[in-house]
């Protein structure tokens, strides 16, 4: 099973507590393919450590990309985290091993 890193790309950004993962498709044909088996659960399974709280899906089919909304997934944000990571930049690379 390849890993999304073959077939995608992926962008970070957060607000609070909130980590917003871009997940973009290099080539429109592996579109369909993200579309299918990054769901909602298989994110959630996947990063099940780090992602405390809903997780939300949004499709953008012209973009080739998937963006999800992850909820309690910063040790509660950039101004209180006492993670490595506050801004969660490395949860784009941590999406990225999952295999699909």
């Amino acid at each position: 099973m390849p890993k999304l890193q073959e077939l995608a790309h992926c962008r970070a950004g957060d607000k609070g507590d909130t980590s917003i993962l871009s997940l973009i498709a290099y080539r429109a044909e592996d579109y369909p393919l993200l579309v299918d088996r990054v769901t909602v659960a298989a994110v959630r399974q996947h990063l099940r450590d780090i992602v405390l709280g809903e997780i939300r899906r949004y499709e953008l089919p012209g973009l080739w990309a998937l963006q999800f909304v992850c909820d309690r997934a910063l040790n509660g944000g950039v101004t209180t985290s006492l993670g490595l990571d506050a801004h969660g930049k490395s949860l784009s690379y941590a999406l990225l091993e999952m295999s699909v």
